[in-house]
């Protein structure tokens, strides 16, 4: 067995470990020279104690030494760490690959072998009725996605559950309809994503997902795919394999940005707000969009749109990503709270993001600060532009955080 050996500190060397966490990373930690960087900008060492030492991990991997297995589940695989990796190490890849590992072992924290089954079993990480899964649009009459319509609506398990992101959904329901747009969901057939798998450890598994999810699609005739979540737009973009003619994938805020490019949307209502974007990881650093949340938001009358002191490439992260929106953080150790904090610096009366990971998340912290900004979504700041009263809450159903 690899590790410490008794009594003199050395650590041992086990070939076959060695050969396991080789092939299981499939050798993404060889070039990694032992720098430092990535455990240097890792959001954790500016809420913890004890940083996620990211570096000391890698070099476990390569040298196939057991690590901490605490540390692994600490990611939130926000990818801070990998644009300034001097060797290009696919980090998160490779953490990702160990957890698989971790799983084999059963060294896993309480509670996520659950959400693996509410995939299996329900369909969703929350382990809620898939029957019940459209019951947020009853009163919205939304149809059924139909081949020939502009685009597939995807709600995602977070927007389709959690009632608080409900809201969300029933506002971007409105704002297409507004535009015209002609559009249906998959109502309770509506698969998951995979990305809650893939973030966890379980690549195999998640591809399994996605091959599903890429058949069921084709079978559809979708031509375009428009996703809430970002997570989920990140794993139809990149994790899910074409079929066919395929189809695109957007992310709602680039949906909203073009509609409004092409005179299709307008707003007649005015929210004259200071207005602050959070980039969420998994549309900007991970997918290079920036300006489709903003494009919407210049479009409002009223708002003044101000940066956050790390945005952009160098955005903080909401702490959710990687599974961790299945785990429980220690208040004072979520990176919301320095995000909110840095809002209200900015003189934001509103923060505004478009992830339900990260409304969670910042919306959380806000209530426990005194005098914190408002926390909505772009969609949600969008509806209120057009005029309109706010979409009422949906079923009570409940999940997230």
């Amino acid at each position: 067995m690899s590790g410490p050996a008794p009594g003199n500190g050395a650590v041992s060397l086990d070939d076959a470990r060695w050969q396991e966490v080789l092939e299981a990373t499939n050798g993404d930690a060889w070039p990694c020279y032992q720098c430092g960087t990535c455990t240097a900008v890792c959001p954790w060492g500016r809420v913890r104690e004890e940083p996620l030492n990211v570096r000391r991990i890698i070099r476990a991997a390569q040298l196939g030494v057991e690590e901490d297995g605490r540390m692994l589940w600490l990611c939130t695989s926000c990818g801070a760490c990998e644009p300034r990796c001097p060797r290009g190490v696919p980090i998160v890849r490779v953490l990702r690959a160990l957890r698989s590992l971790a799983w084999k072992k059963r060294q896993v924290p309480k509670g996520l072998p659950s959400v693996l089954w509410g995939i299996y079993q329900d369909g969703n990480p929350y382990r809620l009725p898939p029957s019940a899964r459209s019951d947020w649009a009853k009163s919205l009459e939304v149809r059924r996605f139909q081949a020939g319509d502009e685009m597939l609506l995807y709600l995602g398990c977070t927007a389709s559950y959690d009632r608080r992101m409900q809201k969300i959904a029933r506002a971007l329901v409105r704002l297409l309809r507004e535009a015209g747009v002609s559009f249906g969901t998959l109502g309770d057939e509506e698969p998951c994503c995979g990305e809650a798998a893939m973030a966890l450890g379980h690549a195999a598994y998640a591809a399994e997902i996605a091959a599903a999810n890429a058949r069921l699609f084709a079978a559809k005739k979708v031509r375009t795919l428009v996703a809430i979540s970002p997570h989920c737009y990140d794993m139809f973009l990149n994790h899910t394999p074409r079929l066919e003619a395929g189809f695109k994938t957007l992310h709602y805020t680039q949906v909203l940005a073009d509609l409004l490019k092409a005179g299709r949307l307008s707003f007649k209502g005015s929210v004259p707000k200071r207005v602050a974007f959070h980039d969420p990881c998994y549309l900007g650093r991970r997918n290079g969009e920036y300006e489709a949340p903003r494009e919407v938001l210049r479009h409002i009358p009223g708002v003044e749109l101000a940066e956050l002191a790390e945005s952009r490439e160098g955005a903080l992260c909401c702490g959710a990503g990687g599974g961790r929106m299945f785990l429980e953080t220690p208040a004072a150790e979520r990176f919301s709270r320095l995000r909110v904090r840095q809002a209200g610096e900015a003189g934001a009366q509103i923060l505004a993001a478009a992830c339900p990971f990260c409304i969670s998340c910042l919306e959380d912290s806000a209530n426990q600060l005194e005098a914190g900004p408002a926390v909505m979504d772009v969609a949600e700041l969008a509806l209120e532009a057009l005029g309109a009263p706010a979409p009422a809450l949906g079923t009570a159903v409940q999940g997230g955080r």
